[in-house]
């Protein structure tokens, strides 16, 4: 075998890497989506975690720090193609009924994502002795968890709202929004 066998170390700080870069790429896309949002709350739930990503990006450049590692990022494929559909999905459905009920869907794609990579990178920074790089990538996951309840809270009220309009407007009914 060439090269050097890689170790939990090696991919605790690949995948650091990879959230970092979907990080940044997730404060970008939240800006864009809180422009495109139509119902209130949802605007403002997009905005608000927008500021907290930016701080979730200042914690993941502590943790850099706590391991000795230049703060990069690398392609997170997985973000980029979530976004992807974002945008498609944005093109498609802008502007009518279902909007924000897809961006709703699309945020919460992206939060159980960031999620799955937090519970990973603080189990592997308690496993590799890094306790306070876990206490901070704890701090991250539970806010993503926090995002994610509020973005399904949301969702039920836009889709029952949503489902309502359509309905209405199929029966020959007016929108009476």
């Amino acid at each position: 075998m060439a090269g050097k066998q890689k170790n939990l170390q090696d991919a605790f700080y690949e995948t650091l890497k990879d959230v970092y870069y979907a990080e940044k790429q997730s404060v970008r896309a939240l800006k864009k989506s809180a422009k495109a949002a139509e119902h209130e709350e949802l605007r403002q739930a997009f905005e608000t975690h927008a500021e907290e990503s930016a701080h979730q990006v200042e914690r993941l450049q502590q943790v850099f720090e706590i391991i000795g590692k230049a703060a990069r990022a690398k392609t997170c494929e997985a973000m980029q193609g979530l976004t992807a559909e974002m945008e498609e999905d944005l093109e498609d459905f802008g502007g009518g009924p279902a909007a924000d009920a897809v961006l709703a869907g699309c945020a919460q794609a992206v939060e159980h994502y960031e999620i799955a990579r937090y519970g990973t990178l603080k189990t592997w920074a308690a496993q590799l002795g890094y306790e306070e790089a876990a206490k901070l990538l704890d701090e991250t996951l539970q806010e993503e968890k926090k995002t994610d309840q509020l973005l399904s809270q949301i969702a039920e009220r836009i889709n029952v709202e949503g489902s309502e309009e359509t309905v209405a407007t199929s029966k020959g009914g007016r929108r009476t929004a």
